[in-house]
């Protein structure tokens, strides 16, 4: 199967199957998405992190209709750190990946009339392939201790800054094991601060951005919340 975009990834695991409804904060959600589609750009080696600033150093199309939007974009605007660029992105982007999912089949739109006039929309799965191959490939990382490939690292250091773990859906006595699993892949990646990113599995201009923009959606989400 086609790999699909990052943020594609991040939101079908967000949203319920069934219900076509998003779980777990929308803010957080949107931040990631946003995070998602700059690592896509740092993993086909089209942006980098250079003295706080996210820049283009290739302004070559990727293939991805929204990515290559925002290298257009950057490309042709001043430098923005990692922090910016996530709050640049994520206004109206969740609309636009649905849209790219809807036409390509692999979820559906449920136009809801509420109250005579009120629409809302739900998003149920139409192909569950897609979500199937994101799931497997971290529960294969979730049980081994094999590292992950650079891809399925930021995803799941995505996850971790996000606090979208509950979208794994895992049982109450799983869930701190694949949370300790999770930020054990992001450290082992160089993308929490705690490995030089020398030592990274993946490429360090990868990890470089990847560290930077799950920084910048950690603090923009704020402390977690404790009962």
């Amino acid at each position: 199967m086609t790999s699909i975009a990052l943020a594609e990834e991040l939101l079908l695991l967000a949203y319920d199957d069934q219900t076509g409804k998003a779980t777990g904060s929308r803010i957080g959600l949107d931040l990631g998405m946003s995070a998602a589609v700059l690592v896509d750009l740092a993993l086909a080696g089209r942006i980098a992190y250079v003295n706080g600033n996210l820049v283009v150093n290739d302004p070559t199309p990727i293939g991805d209709p929204i990515a290559d939007l925002v290298l257009a974009k950057a490309a042709a605007d001043e430098p923005h750190t990692p922090a910016q660029w996530v709050q640049r992105l994520r206004h109206n982007l969740r609309n636009r990946v649905l849209q790219d999912l809807i036409a390509r089949g692999v979820v559906r739109d449920v136009d809801e009339t509420q109250m005579g006039h009120i629409h809302v929309h739900r998003y149920p799965t139409a192909d569950p392939a897609y979500e199937a191959e994101i799931r497997k490939r971290l529960a294969e990382a979730l049980i081994t201790d094999a590292p992950p490939d650079e891809r399925t690292a930021a995803l799941a250091t995505l996850l971790v800054a996000t606090r979208m773990e509950p979208a794994l859906r895992l049982p109450p006595e799983e869930a701190a094991r694949a949370h300790d699993r999770l930020e054990q892949i992001a450290n082992g990646a160089g993308f929490s601060g705690t490995v030089n990113i020398e030592d990274s599995i993946v490429r360090p201009s990868v990890a470089l951005v990847v560290a930077t923009l799950g920084r910048a959606i950690q603090a923009a989400l704020g402390a977690p919340k404790t009962l």
